[in-house]
């Protein structure tokens, strides 16, 4: 029994003594792995990969041309289109959100990250991001309202310069270059919200927004059709109901004041319309005509074409669109021709190529449509640092007298929402 116990002992102890070698070698092992490891990753990859680029800051004020942010939002299979768009409308003053909602592809996501990191203009100026969580939305419900407020919401925490929102589907495409909107815009007041809305309802409206909706794309990963409930609501009595176009273009005031939230009417209408149809084309419009901060700030026209429209004249359709006075115009089919027009003839664009502006052609030299077009990549590999210059086309001086127009035309008088 004795010599069993020192047997025993003294393989114990060999065998503990064992285990804090294997440990203590393992050990030196990973620390030397993890140096050589580091070592040969700084070695592969180029040290500017490690460096944030410095981000140029546009000037503000009214002596200098407006910051707008944009919000681009797609589904399965829209990624290419977003991304065309994107360098349609890219501009280095303005911000970029990209987002794919939870129907698209891990892949189509990655495949945008990777397309916006890989272009050295979004890198140098640092105004493109994209959205990496996804989540479920139907274009007609709640999750709608909540995925454009969460837009909002970023883009104010990204950048404290930009002026108005936008909001952009992949099947939007622009009608002026970035130089021309922002020269048309940069004499308007920067409180001004252009929206589309109707202020009165005929039975048949009253009826859709008495209608109790339930949005399952809120609480499930994937989208889901509405639910309508058999019971109805009454009618508001304590605000008015104003409804109209889904797509906006939102001053930096009213959309601090809709996601900060001092005051409860943002907030009591979001509980309102999380329970309708289509809530993204009436919560801005019925906050706006129901705060007497923001009824003054409104003009009557989301600056938006709709290429539905029948054609009552003689004039084409491509040149009624281009007359409108509108910014944008919708829906355009994927690799339409008309976009290839509009990218010839209008942004002088060139095919994956961003819009040349002032931006780019460095140093004030100004360049006819015809040289940029012999120039390959210009915008994409060459730039300066003057981005509070614009410099309008022809095209852009004439957008700006419609605009001019517009706004007189469209801008509510005081106690006009009432």
């Amino acid at each position: 029994m004795r010599t069993s116990k020192v047997s025993a002992g003294s393989s114990s102890s060999g065998y503990r003594i064992w285990i804090l070698t294997f440990a203590m070698s393992l050990l030196l092992l990973i620390t030397l792995c993890r140096s050589w490891f580091h070592n040969q990753s700084s070695s592969a990859i180029p040290s500017e990969s490690f460096h944030q680029p410095s981000v140029t800051v546009p000037s503000k004020g009214q002596d200098n041309p407006p910051v707008l942010a944009y919000w681009i939002f797609g589904s399965n299979g829209d990624g290419k289109r977003m991304l065309r768009l994107l360098k349609a409308i890219y501009h280095p003053r303005n911000q970029y959100l990209l987002q794919l909602d939870a129907e698209s592809s891990d892949y189509e996501r990655e495949y945008m990250v990777s397309s916006v990191q890989s272009e050295s203009v979004f890198r140098a100026f640092g105004n493109v991001n994209v959205v990496g969580k996804s989540y479920a939305v139907n274009q007609m419900g709640s999750s709608s309202l909540a995925a454009a407020l969460h837009a909002t919401a970023l883009l104010l925490k990204l950048s404290a310069d930009w002026d108005w929102f936008i909001n952009l589907s992949p099947s939007d495409y622009p009608l002026v270059s970035q130089d021309d909107l922002l020269h048309a815009i940069s004499s308007l007041p920067r409180d001004l919200n252009f929206v589309d809305y109707s202020t009165g309802m005929d039975w048949q409206e009253s009826n859709k927004i008495n209608q109790i909706v339930v949005d399952p794309s809120l609480y499930l990963q994937k989208s889901s059709h509405l639910f309508y409930a058999v019971e109805k609501r009454a009618t508001p009595d304590a605000f008015k109901i104003f409804g109209g176009s889904p797509w906006l273009i939102l001053s930096r005031d009213l959309v601090e004041y809709c996601v900060q939230g001092w005051d409860n009417l943002p907030r009591k209408l979001l509980m309102y319309f999380s329970n309708t149809a289509n809530p993204l084309g009436s919560y801005f419009q019925t906050i706006l005509c129901n705060s007497p901060e923001f009824q003054n700030t409104t003009v009557n026209n989301n600056l938006r074409y709709n290429v539905l429209d029948t054609n009552t004249n003689e004039e084409s359709p491509y040149d009624k669109m281009l007359s409108s006075g509108a910014a944008f115009a919708r829906p355009f089919q994927e690799d339409a021709a008309v976009l290839n027009m509009i990218d010839e003839n209008v942004l002088n664009r060139r095919p994956d190529g961003v819009v040349p502006g002032e931006w780019c052609l460095g140093q004030g030299r100004n360049k006819s449509a015809e040289s940029l077009k012999t120039e390959e990549g210009l915008c994409s590999t060459s730039w300066g640092n003057n981005i509070d210059s614009v410099k309008p086309g022809s095209y852009g001086i004439n957008f700006g007298v419609l605009l001019d127009k517009i706004t007189t035309e469209g801008r509510q008088e005081p106690g006009q929402c009432n």
